[in-house]
C-alpha cells in the first residue's frame, strides 16, 4: 500500500480534460511521485456512466495512481470509490477544491469547504468503503471572509485521510492573485499527515521555494507541467541538491508531443483524441517564435497527421 509519509517530491495534479492517460503516464515517467485522473462525478460513476468511466481507467506509467471524485454526499461518494475499485487506483482523492461554476452549484468542489464537518464526513465513508488510501485537495476556504482549511483538514485526518493537497487561494480568488503560502503552512502545523502545496509551481526553484516556506512535504504541479514533463526532473535533481538536467531540445519536445498525442489516439481514438489534442499541444508552443500561428494551427488539429504539419511548421519558425 502507498505511504504518502515516506513521499517528497512533486506529484501531476488532476485537470479536467489534461491529465488523462497519457499525460499521466509521461508526467510518470519524467519523475511525478504520483498522478491522479482528471475529476469525475460521483453520480456519473454510480450510475455507470461509460465515459466516466473511461476517463479513469488505466494507471500511469508506474508512479502510484489515484481516481479523484466529485461529489456532496457521503454515501454517494462512498458507492463511487466502491465502484472505482474495478480500475485498481492506489488511493482515492476526493475533490474539496474545484471552483467552476457548475461544480460547486451542486455542493461539490470548493463549495465543501464551508461546511467542515460534511467534508469530514465524506472522507469517513470513502475511507470505509475502500482498502486503499483516501486523499483530499483542498482550497484555502470559500473566501477571504471564510479561510476553513484547517477546520476541514482536521476533520478530513480524524476521519482517515492519508494526505492533504492545500492550493494556496481561496474559491473566490481563483486563480489569482499569486498562491498564499499561510493557508499551507496553518494546515501543516495543524495536522500530522503529509500535506503538499499546489499553485504556481512553475519552475524547480518555485517547488523549492514553497517547500522552504511551508514545510510542505511536496508539491501538486498542475498547468506548469504541460508541455514540460523535465520539470518533475528538474524538482527531483533539485531536491538532491544537483546540477539540474539539460533543458530539452525543440527536437526532444516535438517527439514529445507526437509521442503524447500517439497515446491519445490509441486510448480513445482519433476523433476524440485530436480535440483534447488542441488544448494540450498549446503548451508545447510555449516560448516558440511564431507563437500566434502556432497556437492556431494547434486549434485546427482534427487529424494525426495535422500533427506532422504542426511540427514542420513549428520548425520553419524555429530552424534547429
Amino acid at each position: 500500500m502507498i505511504d504518502f509519509s515516506a513521499m517528497r517530491g512533486a506529484s501531476f495534479a488532476p485537470m479536467a480534460g489534461f491529465s488523462d492517460l497519457a499525460a499521466r503516464t509521461i508526467m510518470a515517467q519524467h519523475g511525478a511521485v504520483f498522478t491522479v485522473s482528471e475529476m469525475v462525478s460521483a453520480k456519473a460513476i454510480t450510475f455507470q456512466d461509460a465515459k466516466s468511466h473511461k476517463l479513469i481507467s488505466g494507471s500511469s506509467g508506474g508512479a502510484p495512481y489515484g481516481i479523484q471524485l466529485f461529489g456532496a454526499e457521503p454515501e454517494t461518494m462512498a458507492r463511487a470509490a466502491a465502484a472505482c475499485m474495478r480500475h485498481n487506483p492506489d488511493f482515492i482523492d476526493i475533490n474539496m477544491g474545484c471552483p467552476a461554476p457548475k461544480i460547486v452549484a451542486g455542493g461539490a468542489g470548493s463549495a465543501l469547504m464551508k461546511d467542515p464537518c460534511l467534508c469530514g464526513e465524506i472522507v469517513a465513508a470513502v475511507k470505509q468503503a475502500v482498502p486503499v488510501p483516501v486523499t483530499v485537495k483542498m482550497r484555502s476556504g470559500w473566501d477571504l471572509n471564510s479561510i476553513t482549511c484547517t477546520q476541514v483538514a482536521k476533520q478530513c485526518e480524524q476521519a482517515g485521510a492519508a494526505l492533504i493537497v492545500v492550493h494556496g487561494r481561496t474559491r473566490e480568488q481563483m486563480y489569482t492573485p499569486p498562491v498564499d503560502y499561510a493557508p499551507i503552512v496553518a494546515v501543516r502545523q495543524a495536522v500530522s499527515v503529509p500535506v503538499f502545496g499546489n499553485g504556481d509551481i512553475l519552475t524547480a526553484d518555485d517547488a523549492l521555494t514553497m517547500m522552504q516556506k511551508t514545510g510542505c512535504s511536496g508539491v501538486a504541479v498542475g498547468r506548469g507541467a504541460l508541455g514540460n514533463p523535465w520539470l518533475f526532473e528538474q524538482i527531483a535533481a533539485a531536491l538532491r541538491n544537483e546540477t539540474p538536467p539539460a533543458p530539452p531540445t525543440l527536437t526532444q519536445k516535438m517527439a514529445l508531443l507526437k509521442h503524447q498525442i500517439y497515446l491519445m489516439c490509441e486510448e480513445k481514438g482519433e476523433e476524440s483524441a485530436m480535440r483534447q489534442a488542441r488544448g494540450q499541444s498549446i503548451y508545447f508552443m510555449k516560448g516558440l517564435r511564431g507563437a500566434s500561428e502556432l497556437r492556431h494551427k494547434c486549434c485546427a488539429l482534427s487529424r494525426y497527421q495535422d500533427v506532422d504539419e504542426l511540427v514542420a511548421l513549428v520548425y520553419r519558425y524555429n530552424p534547429v
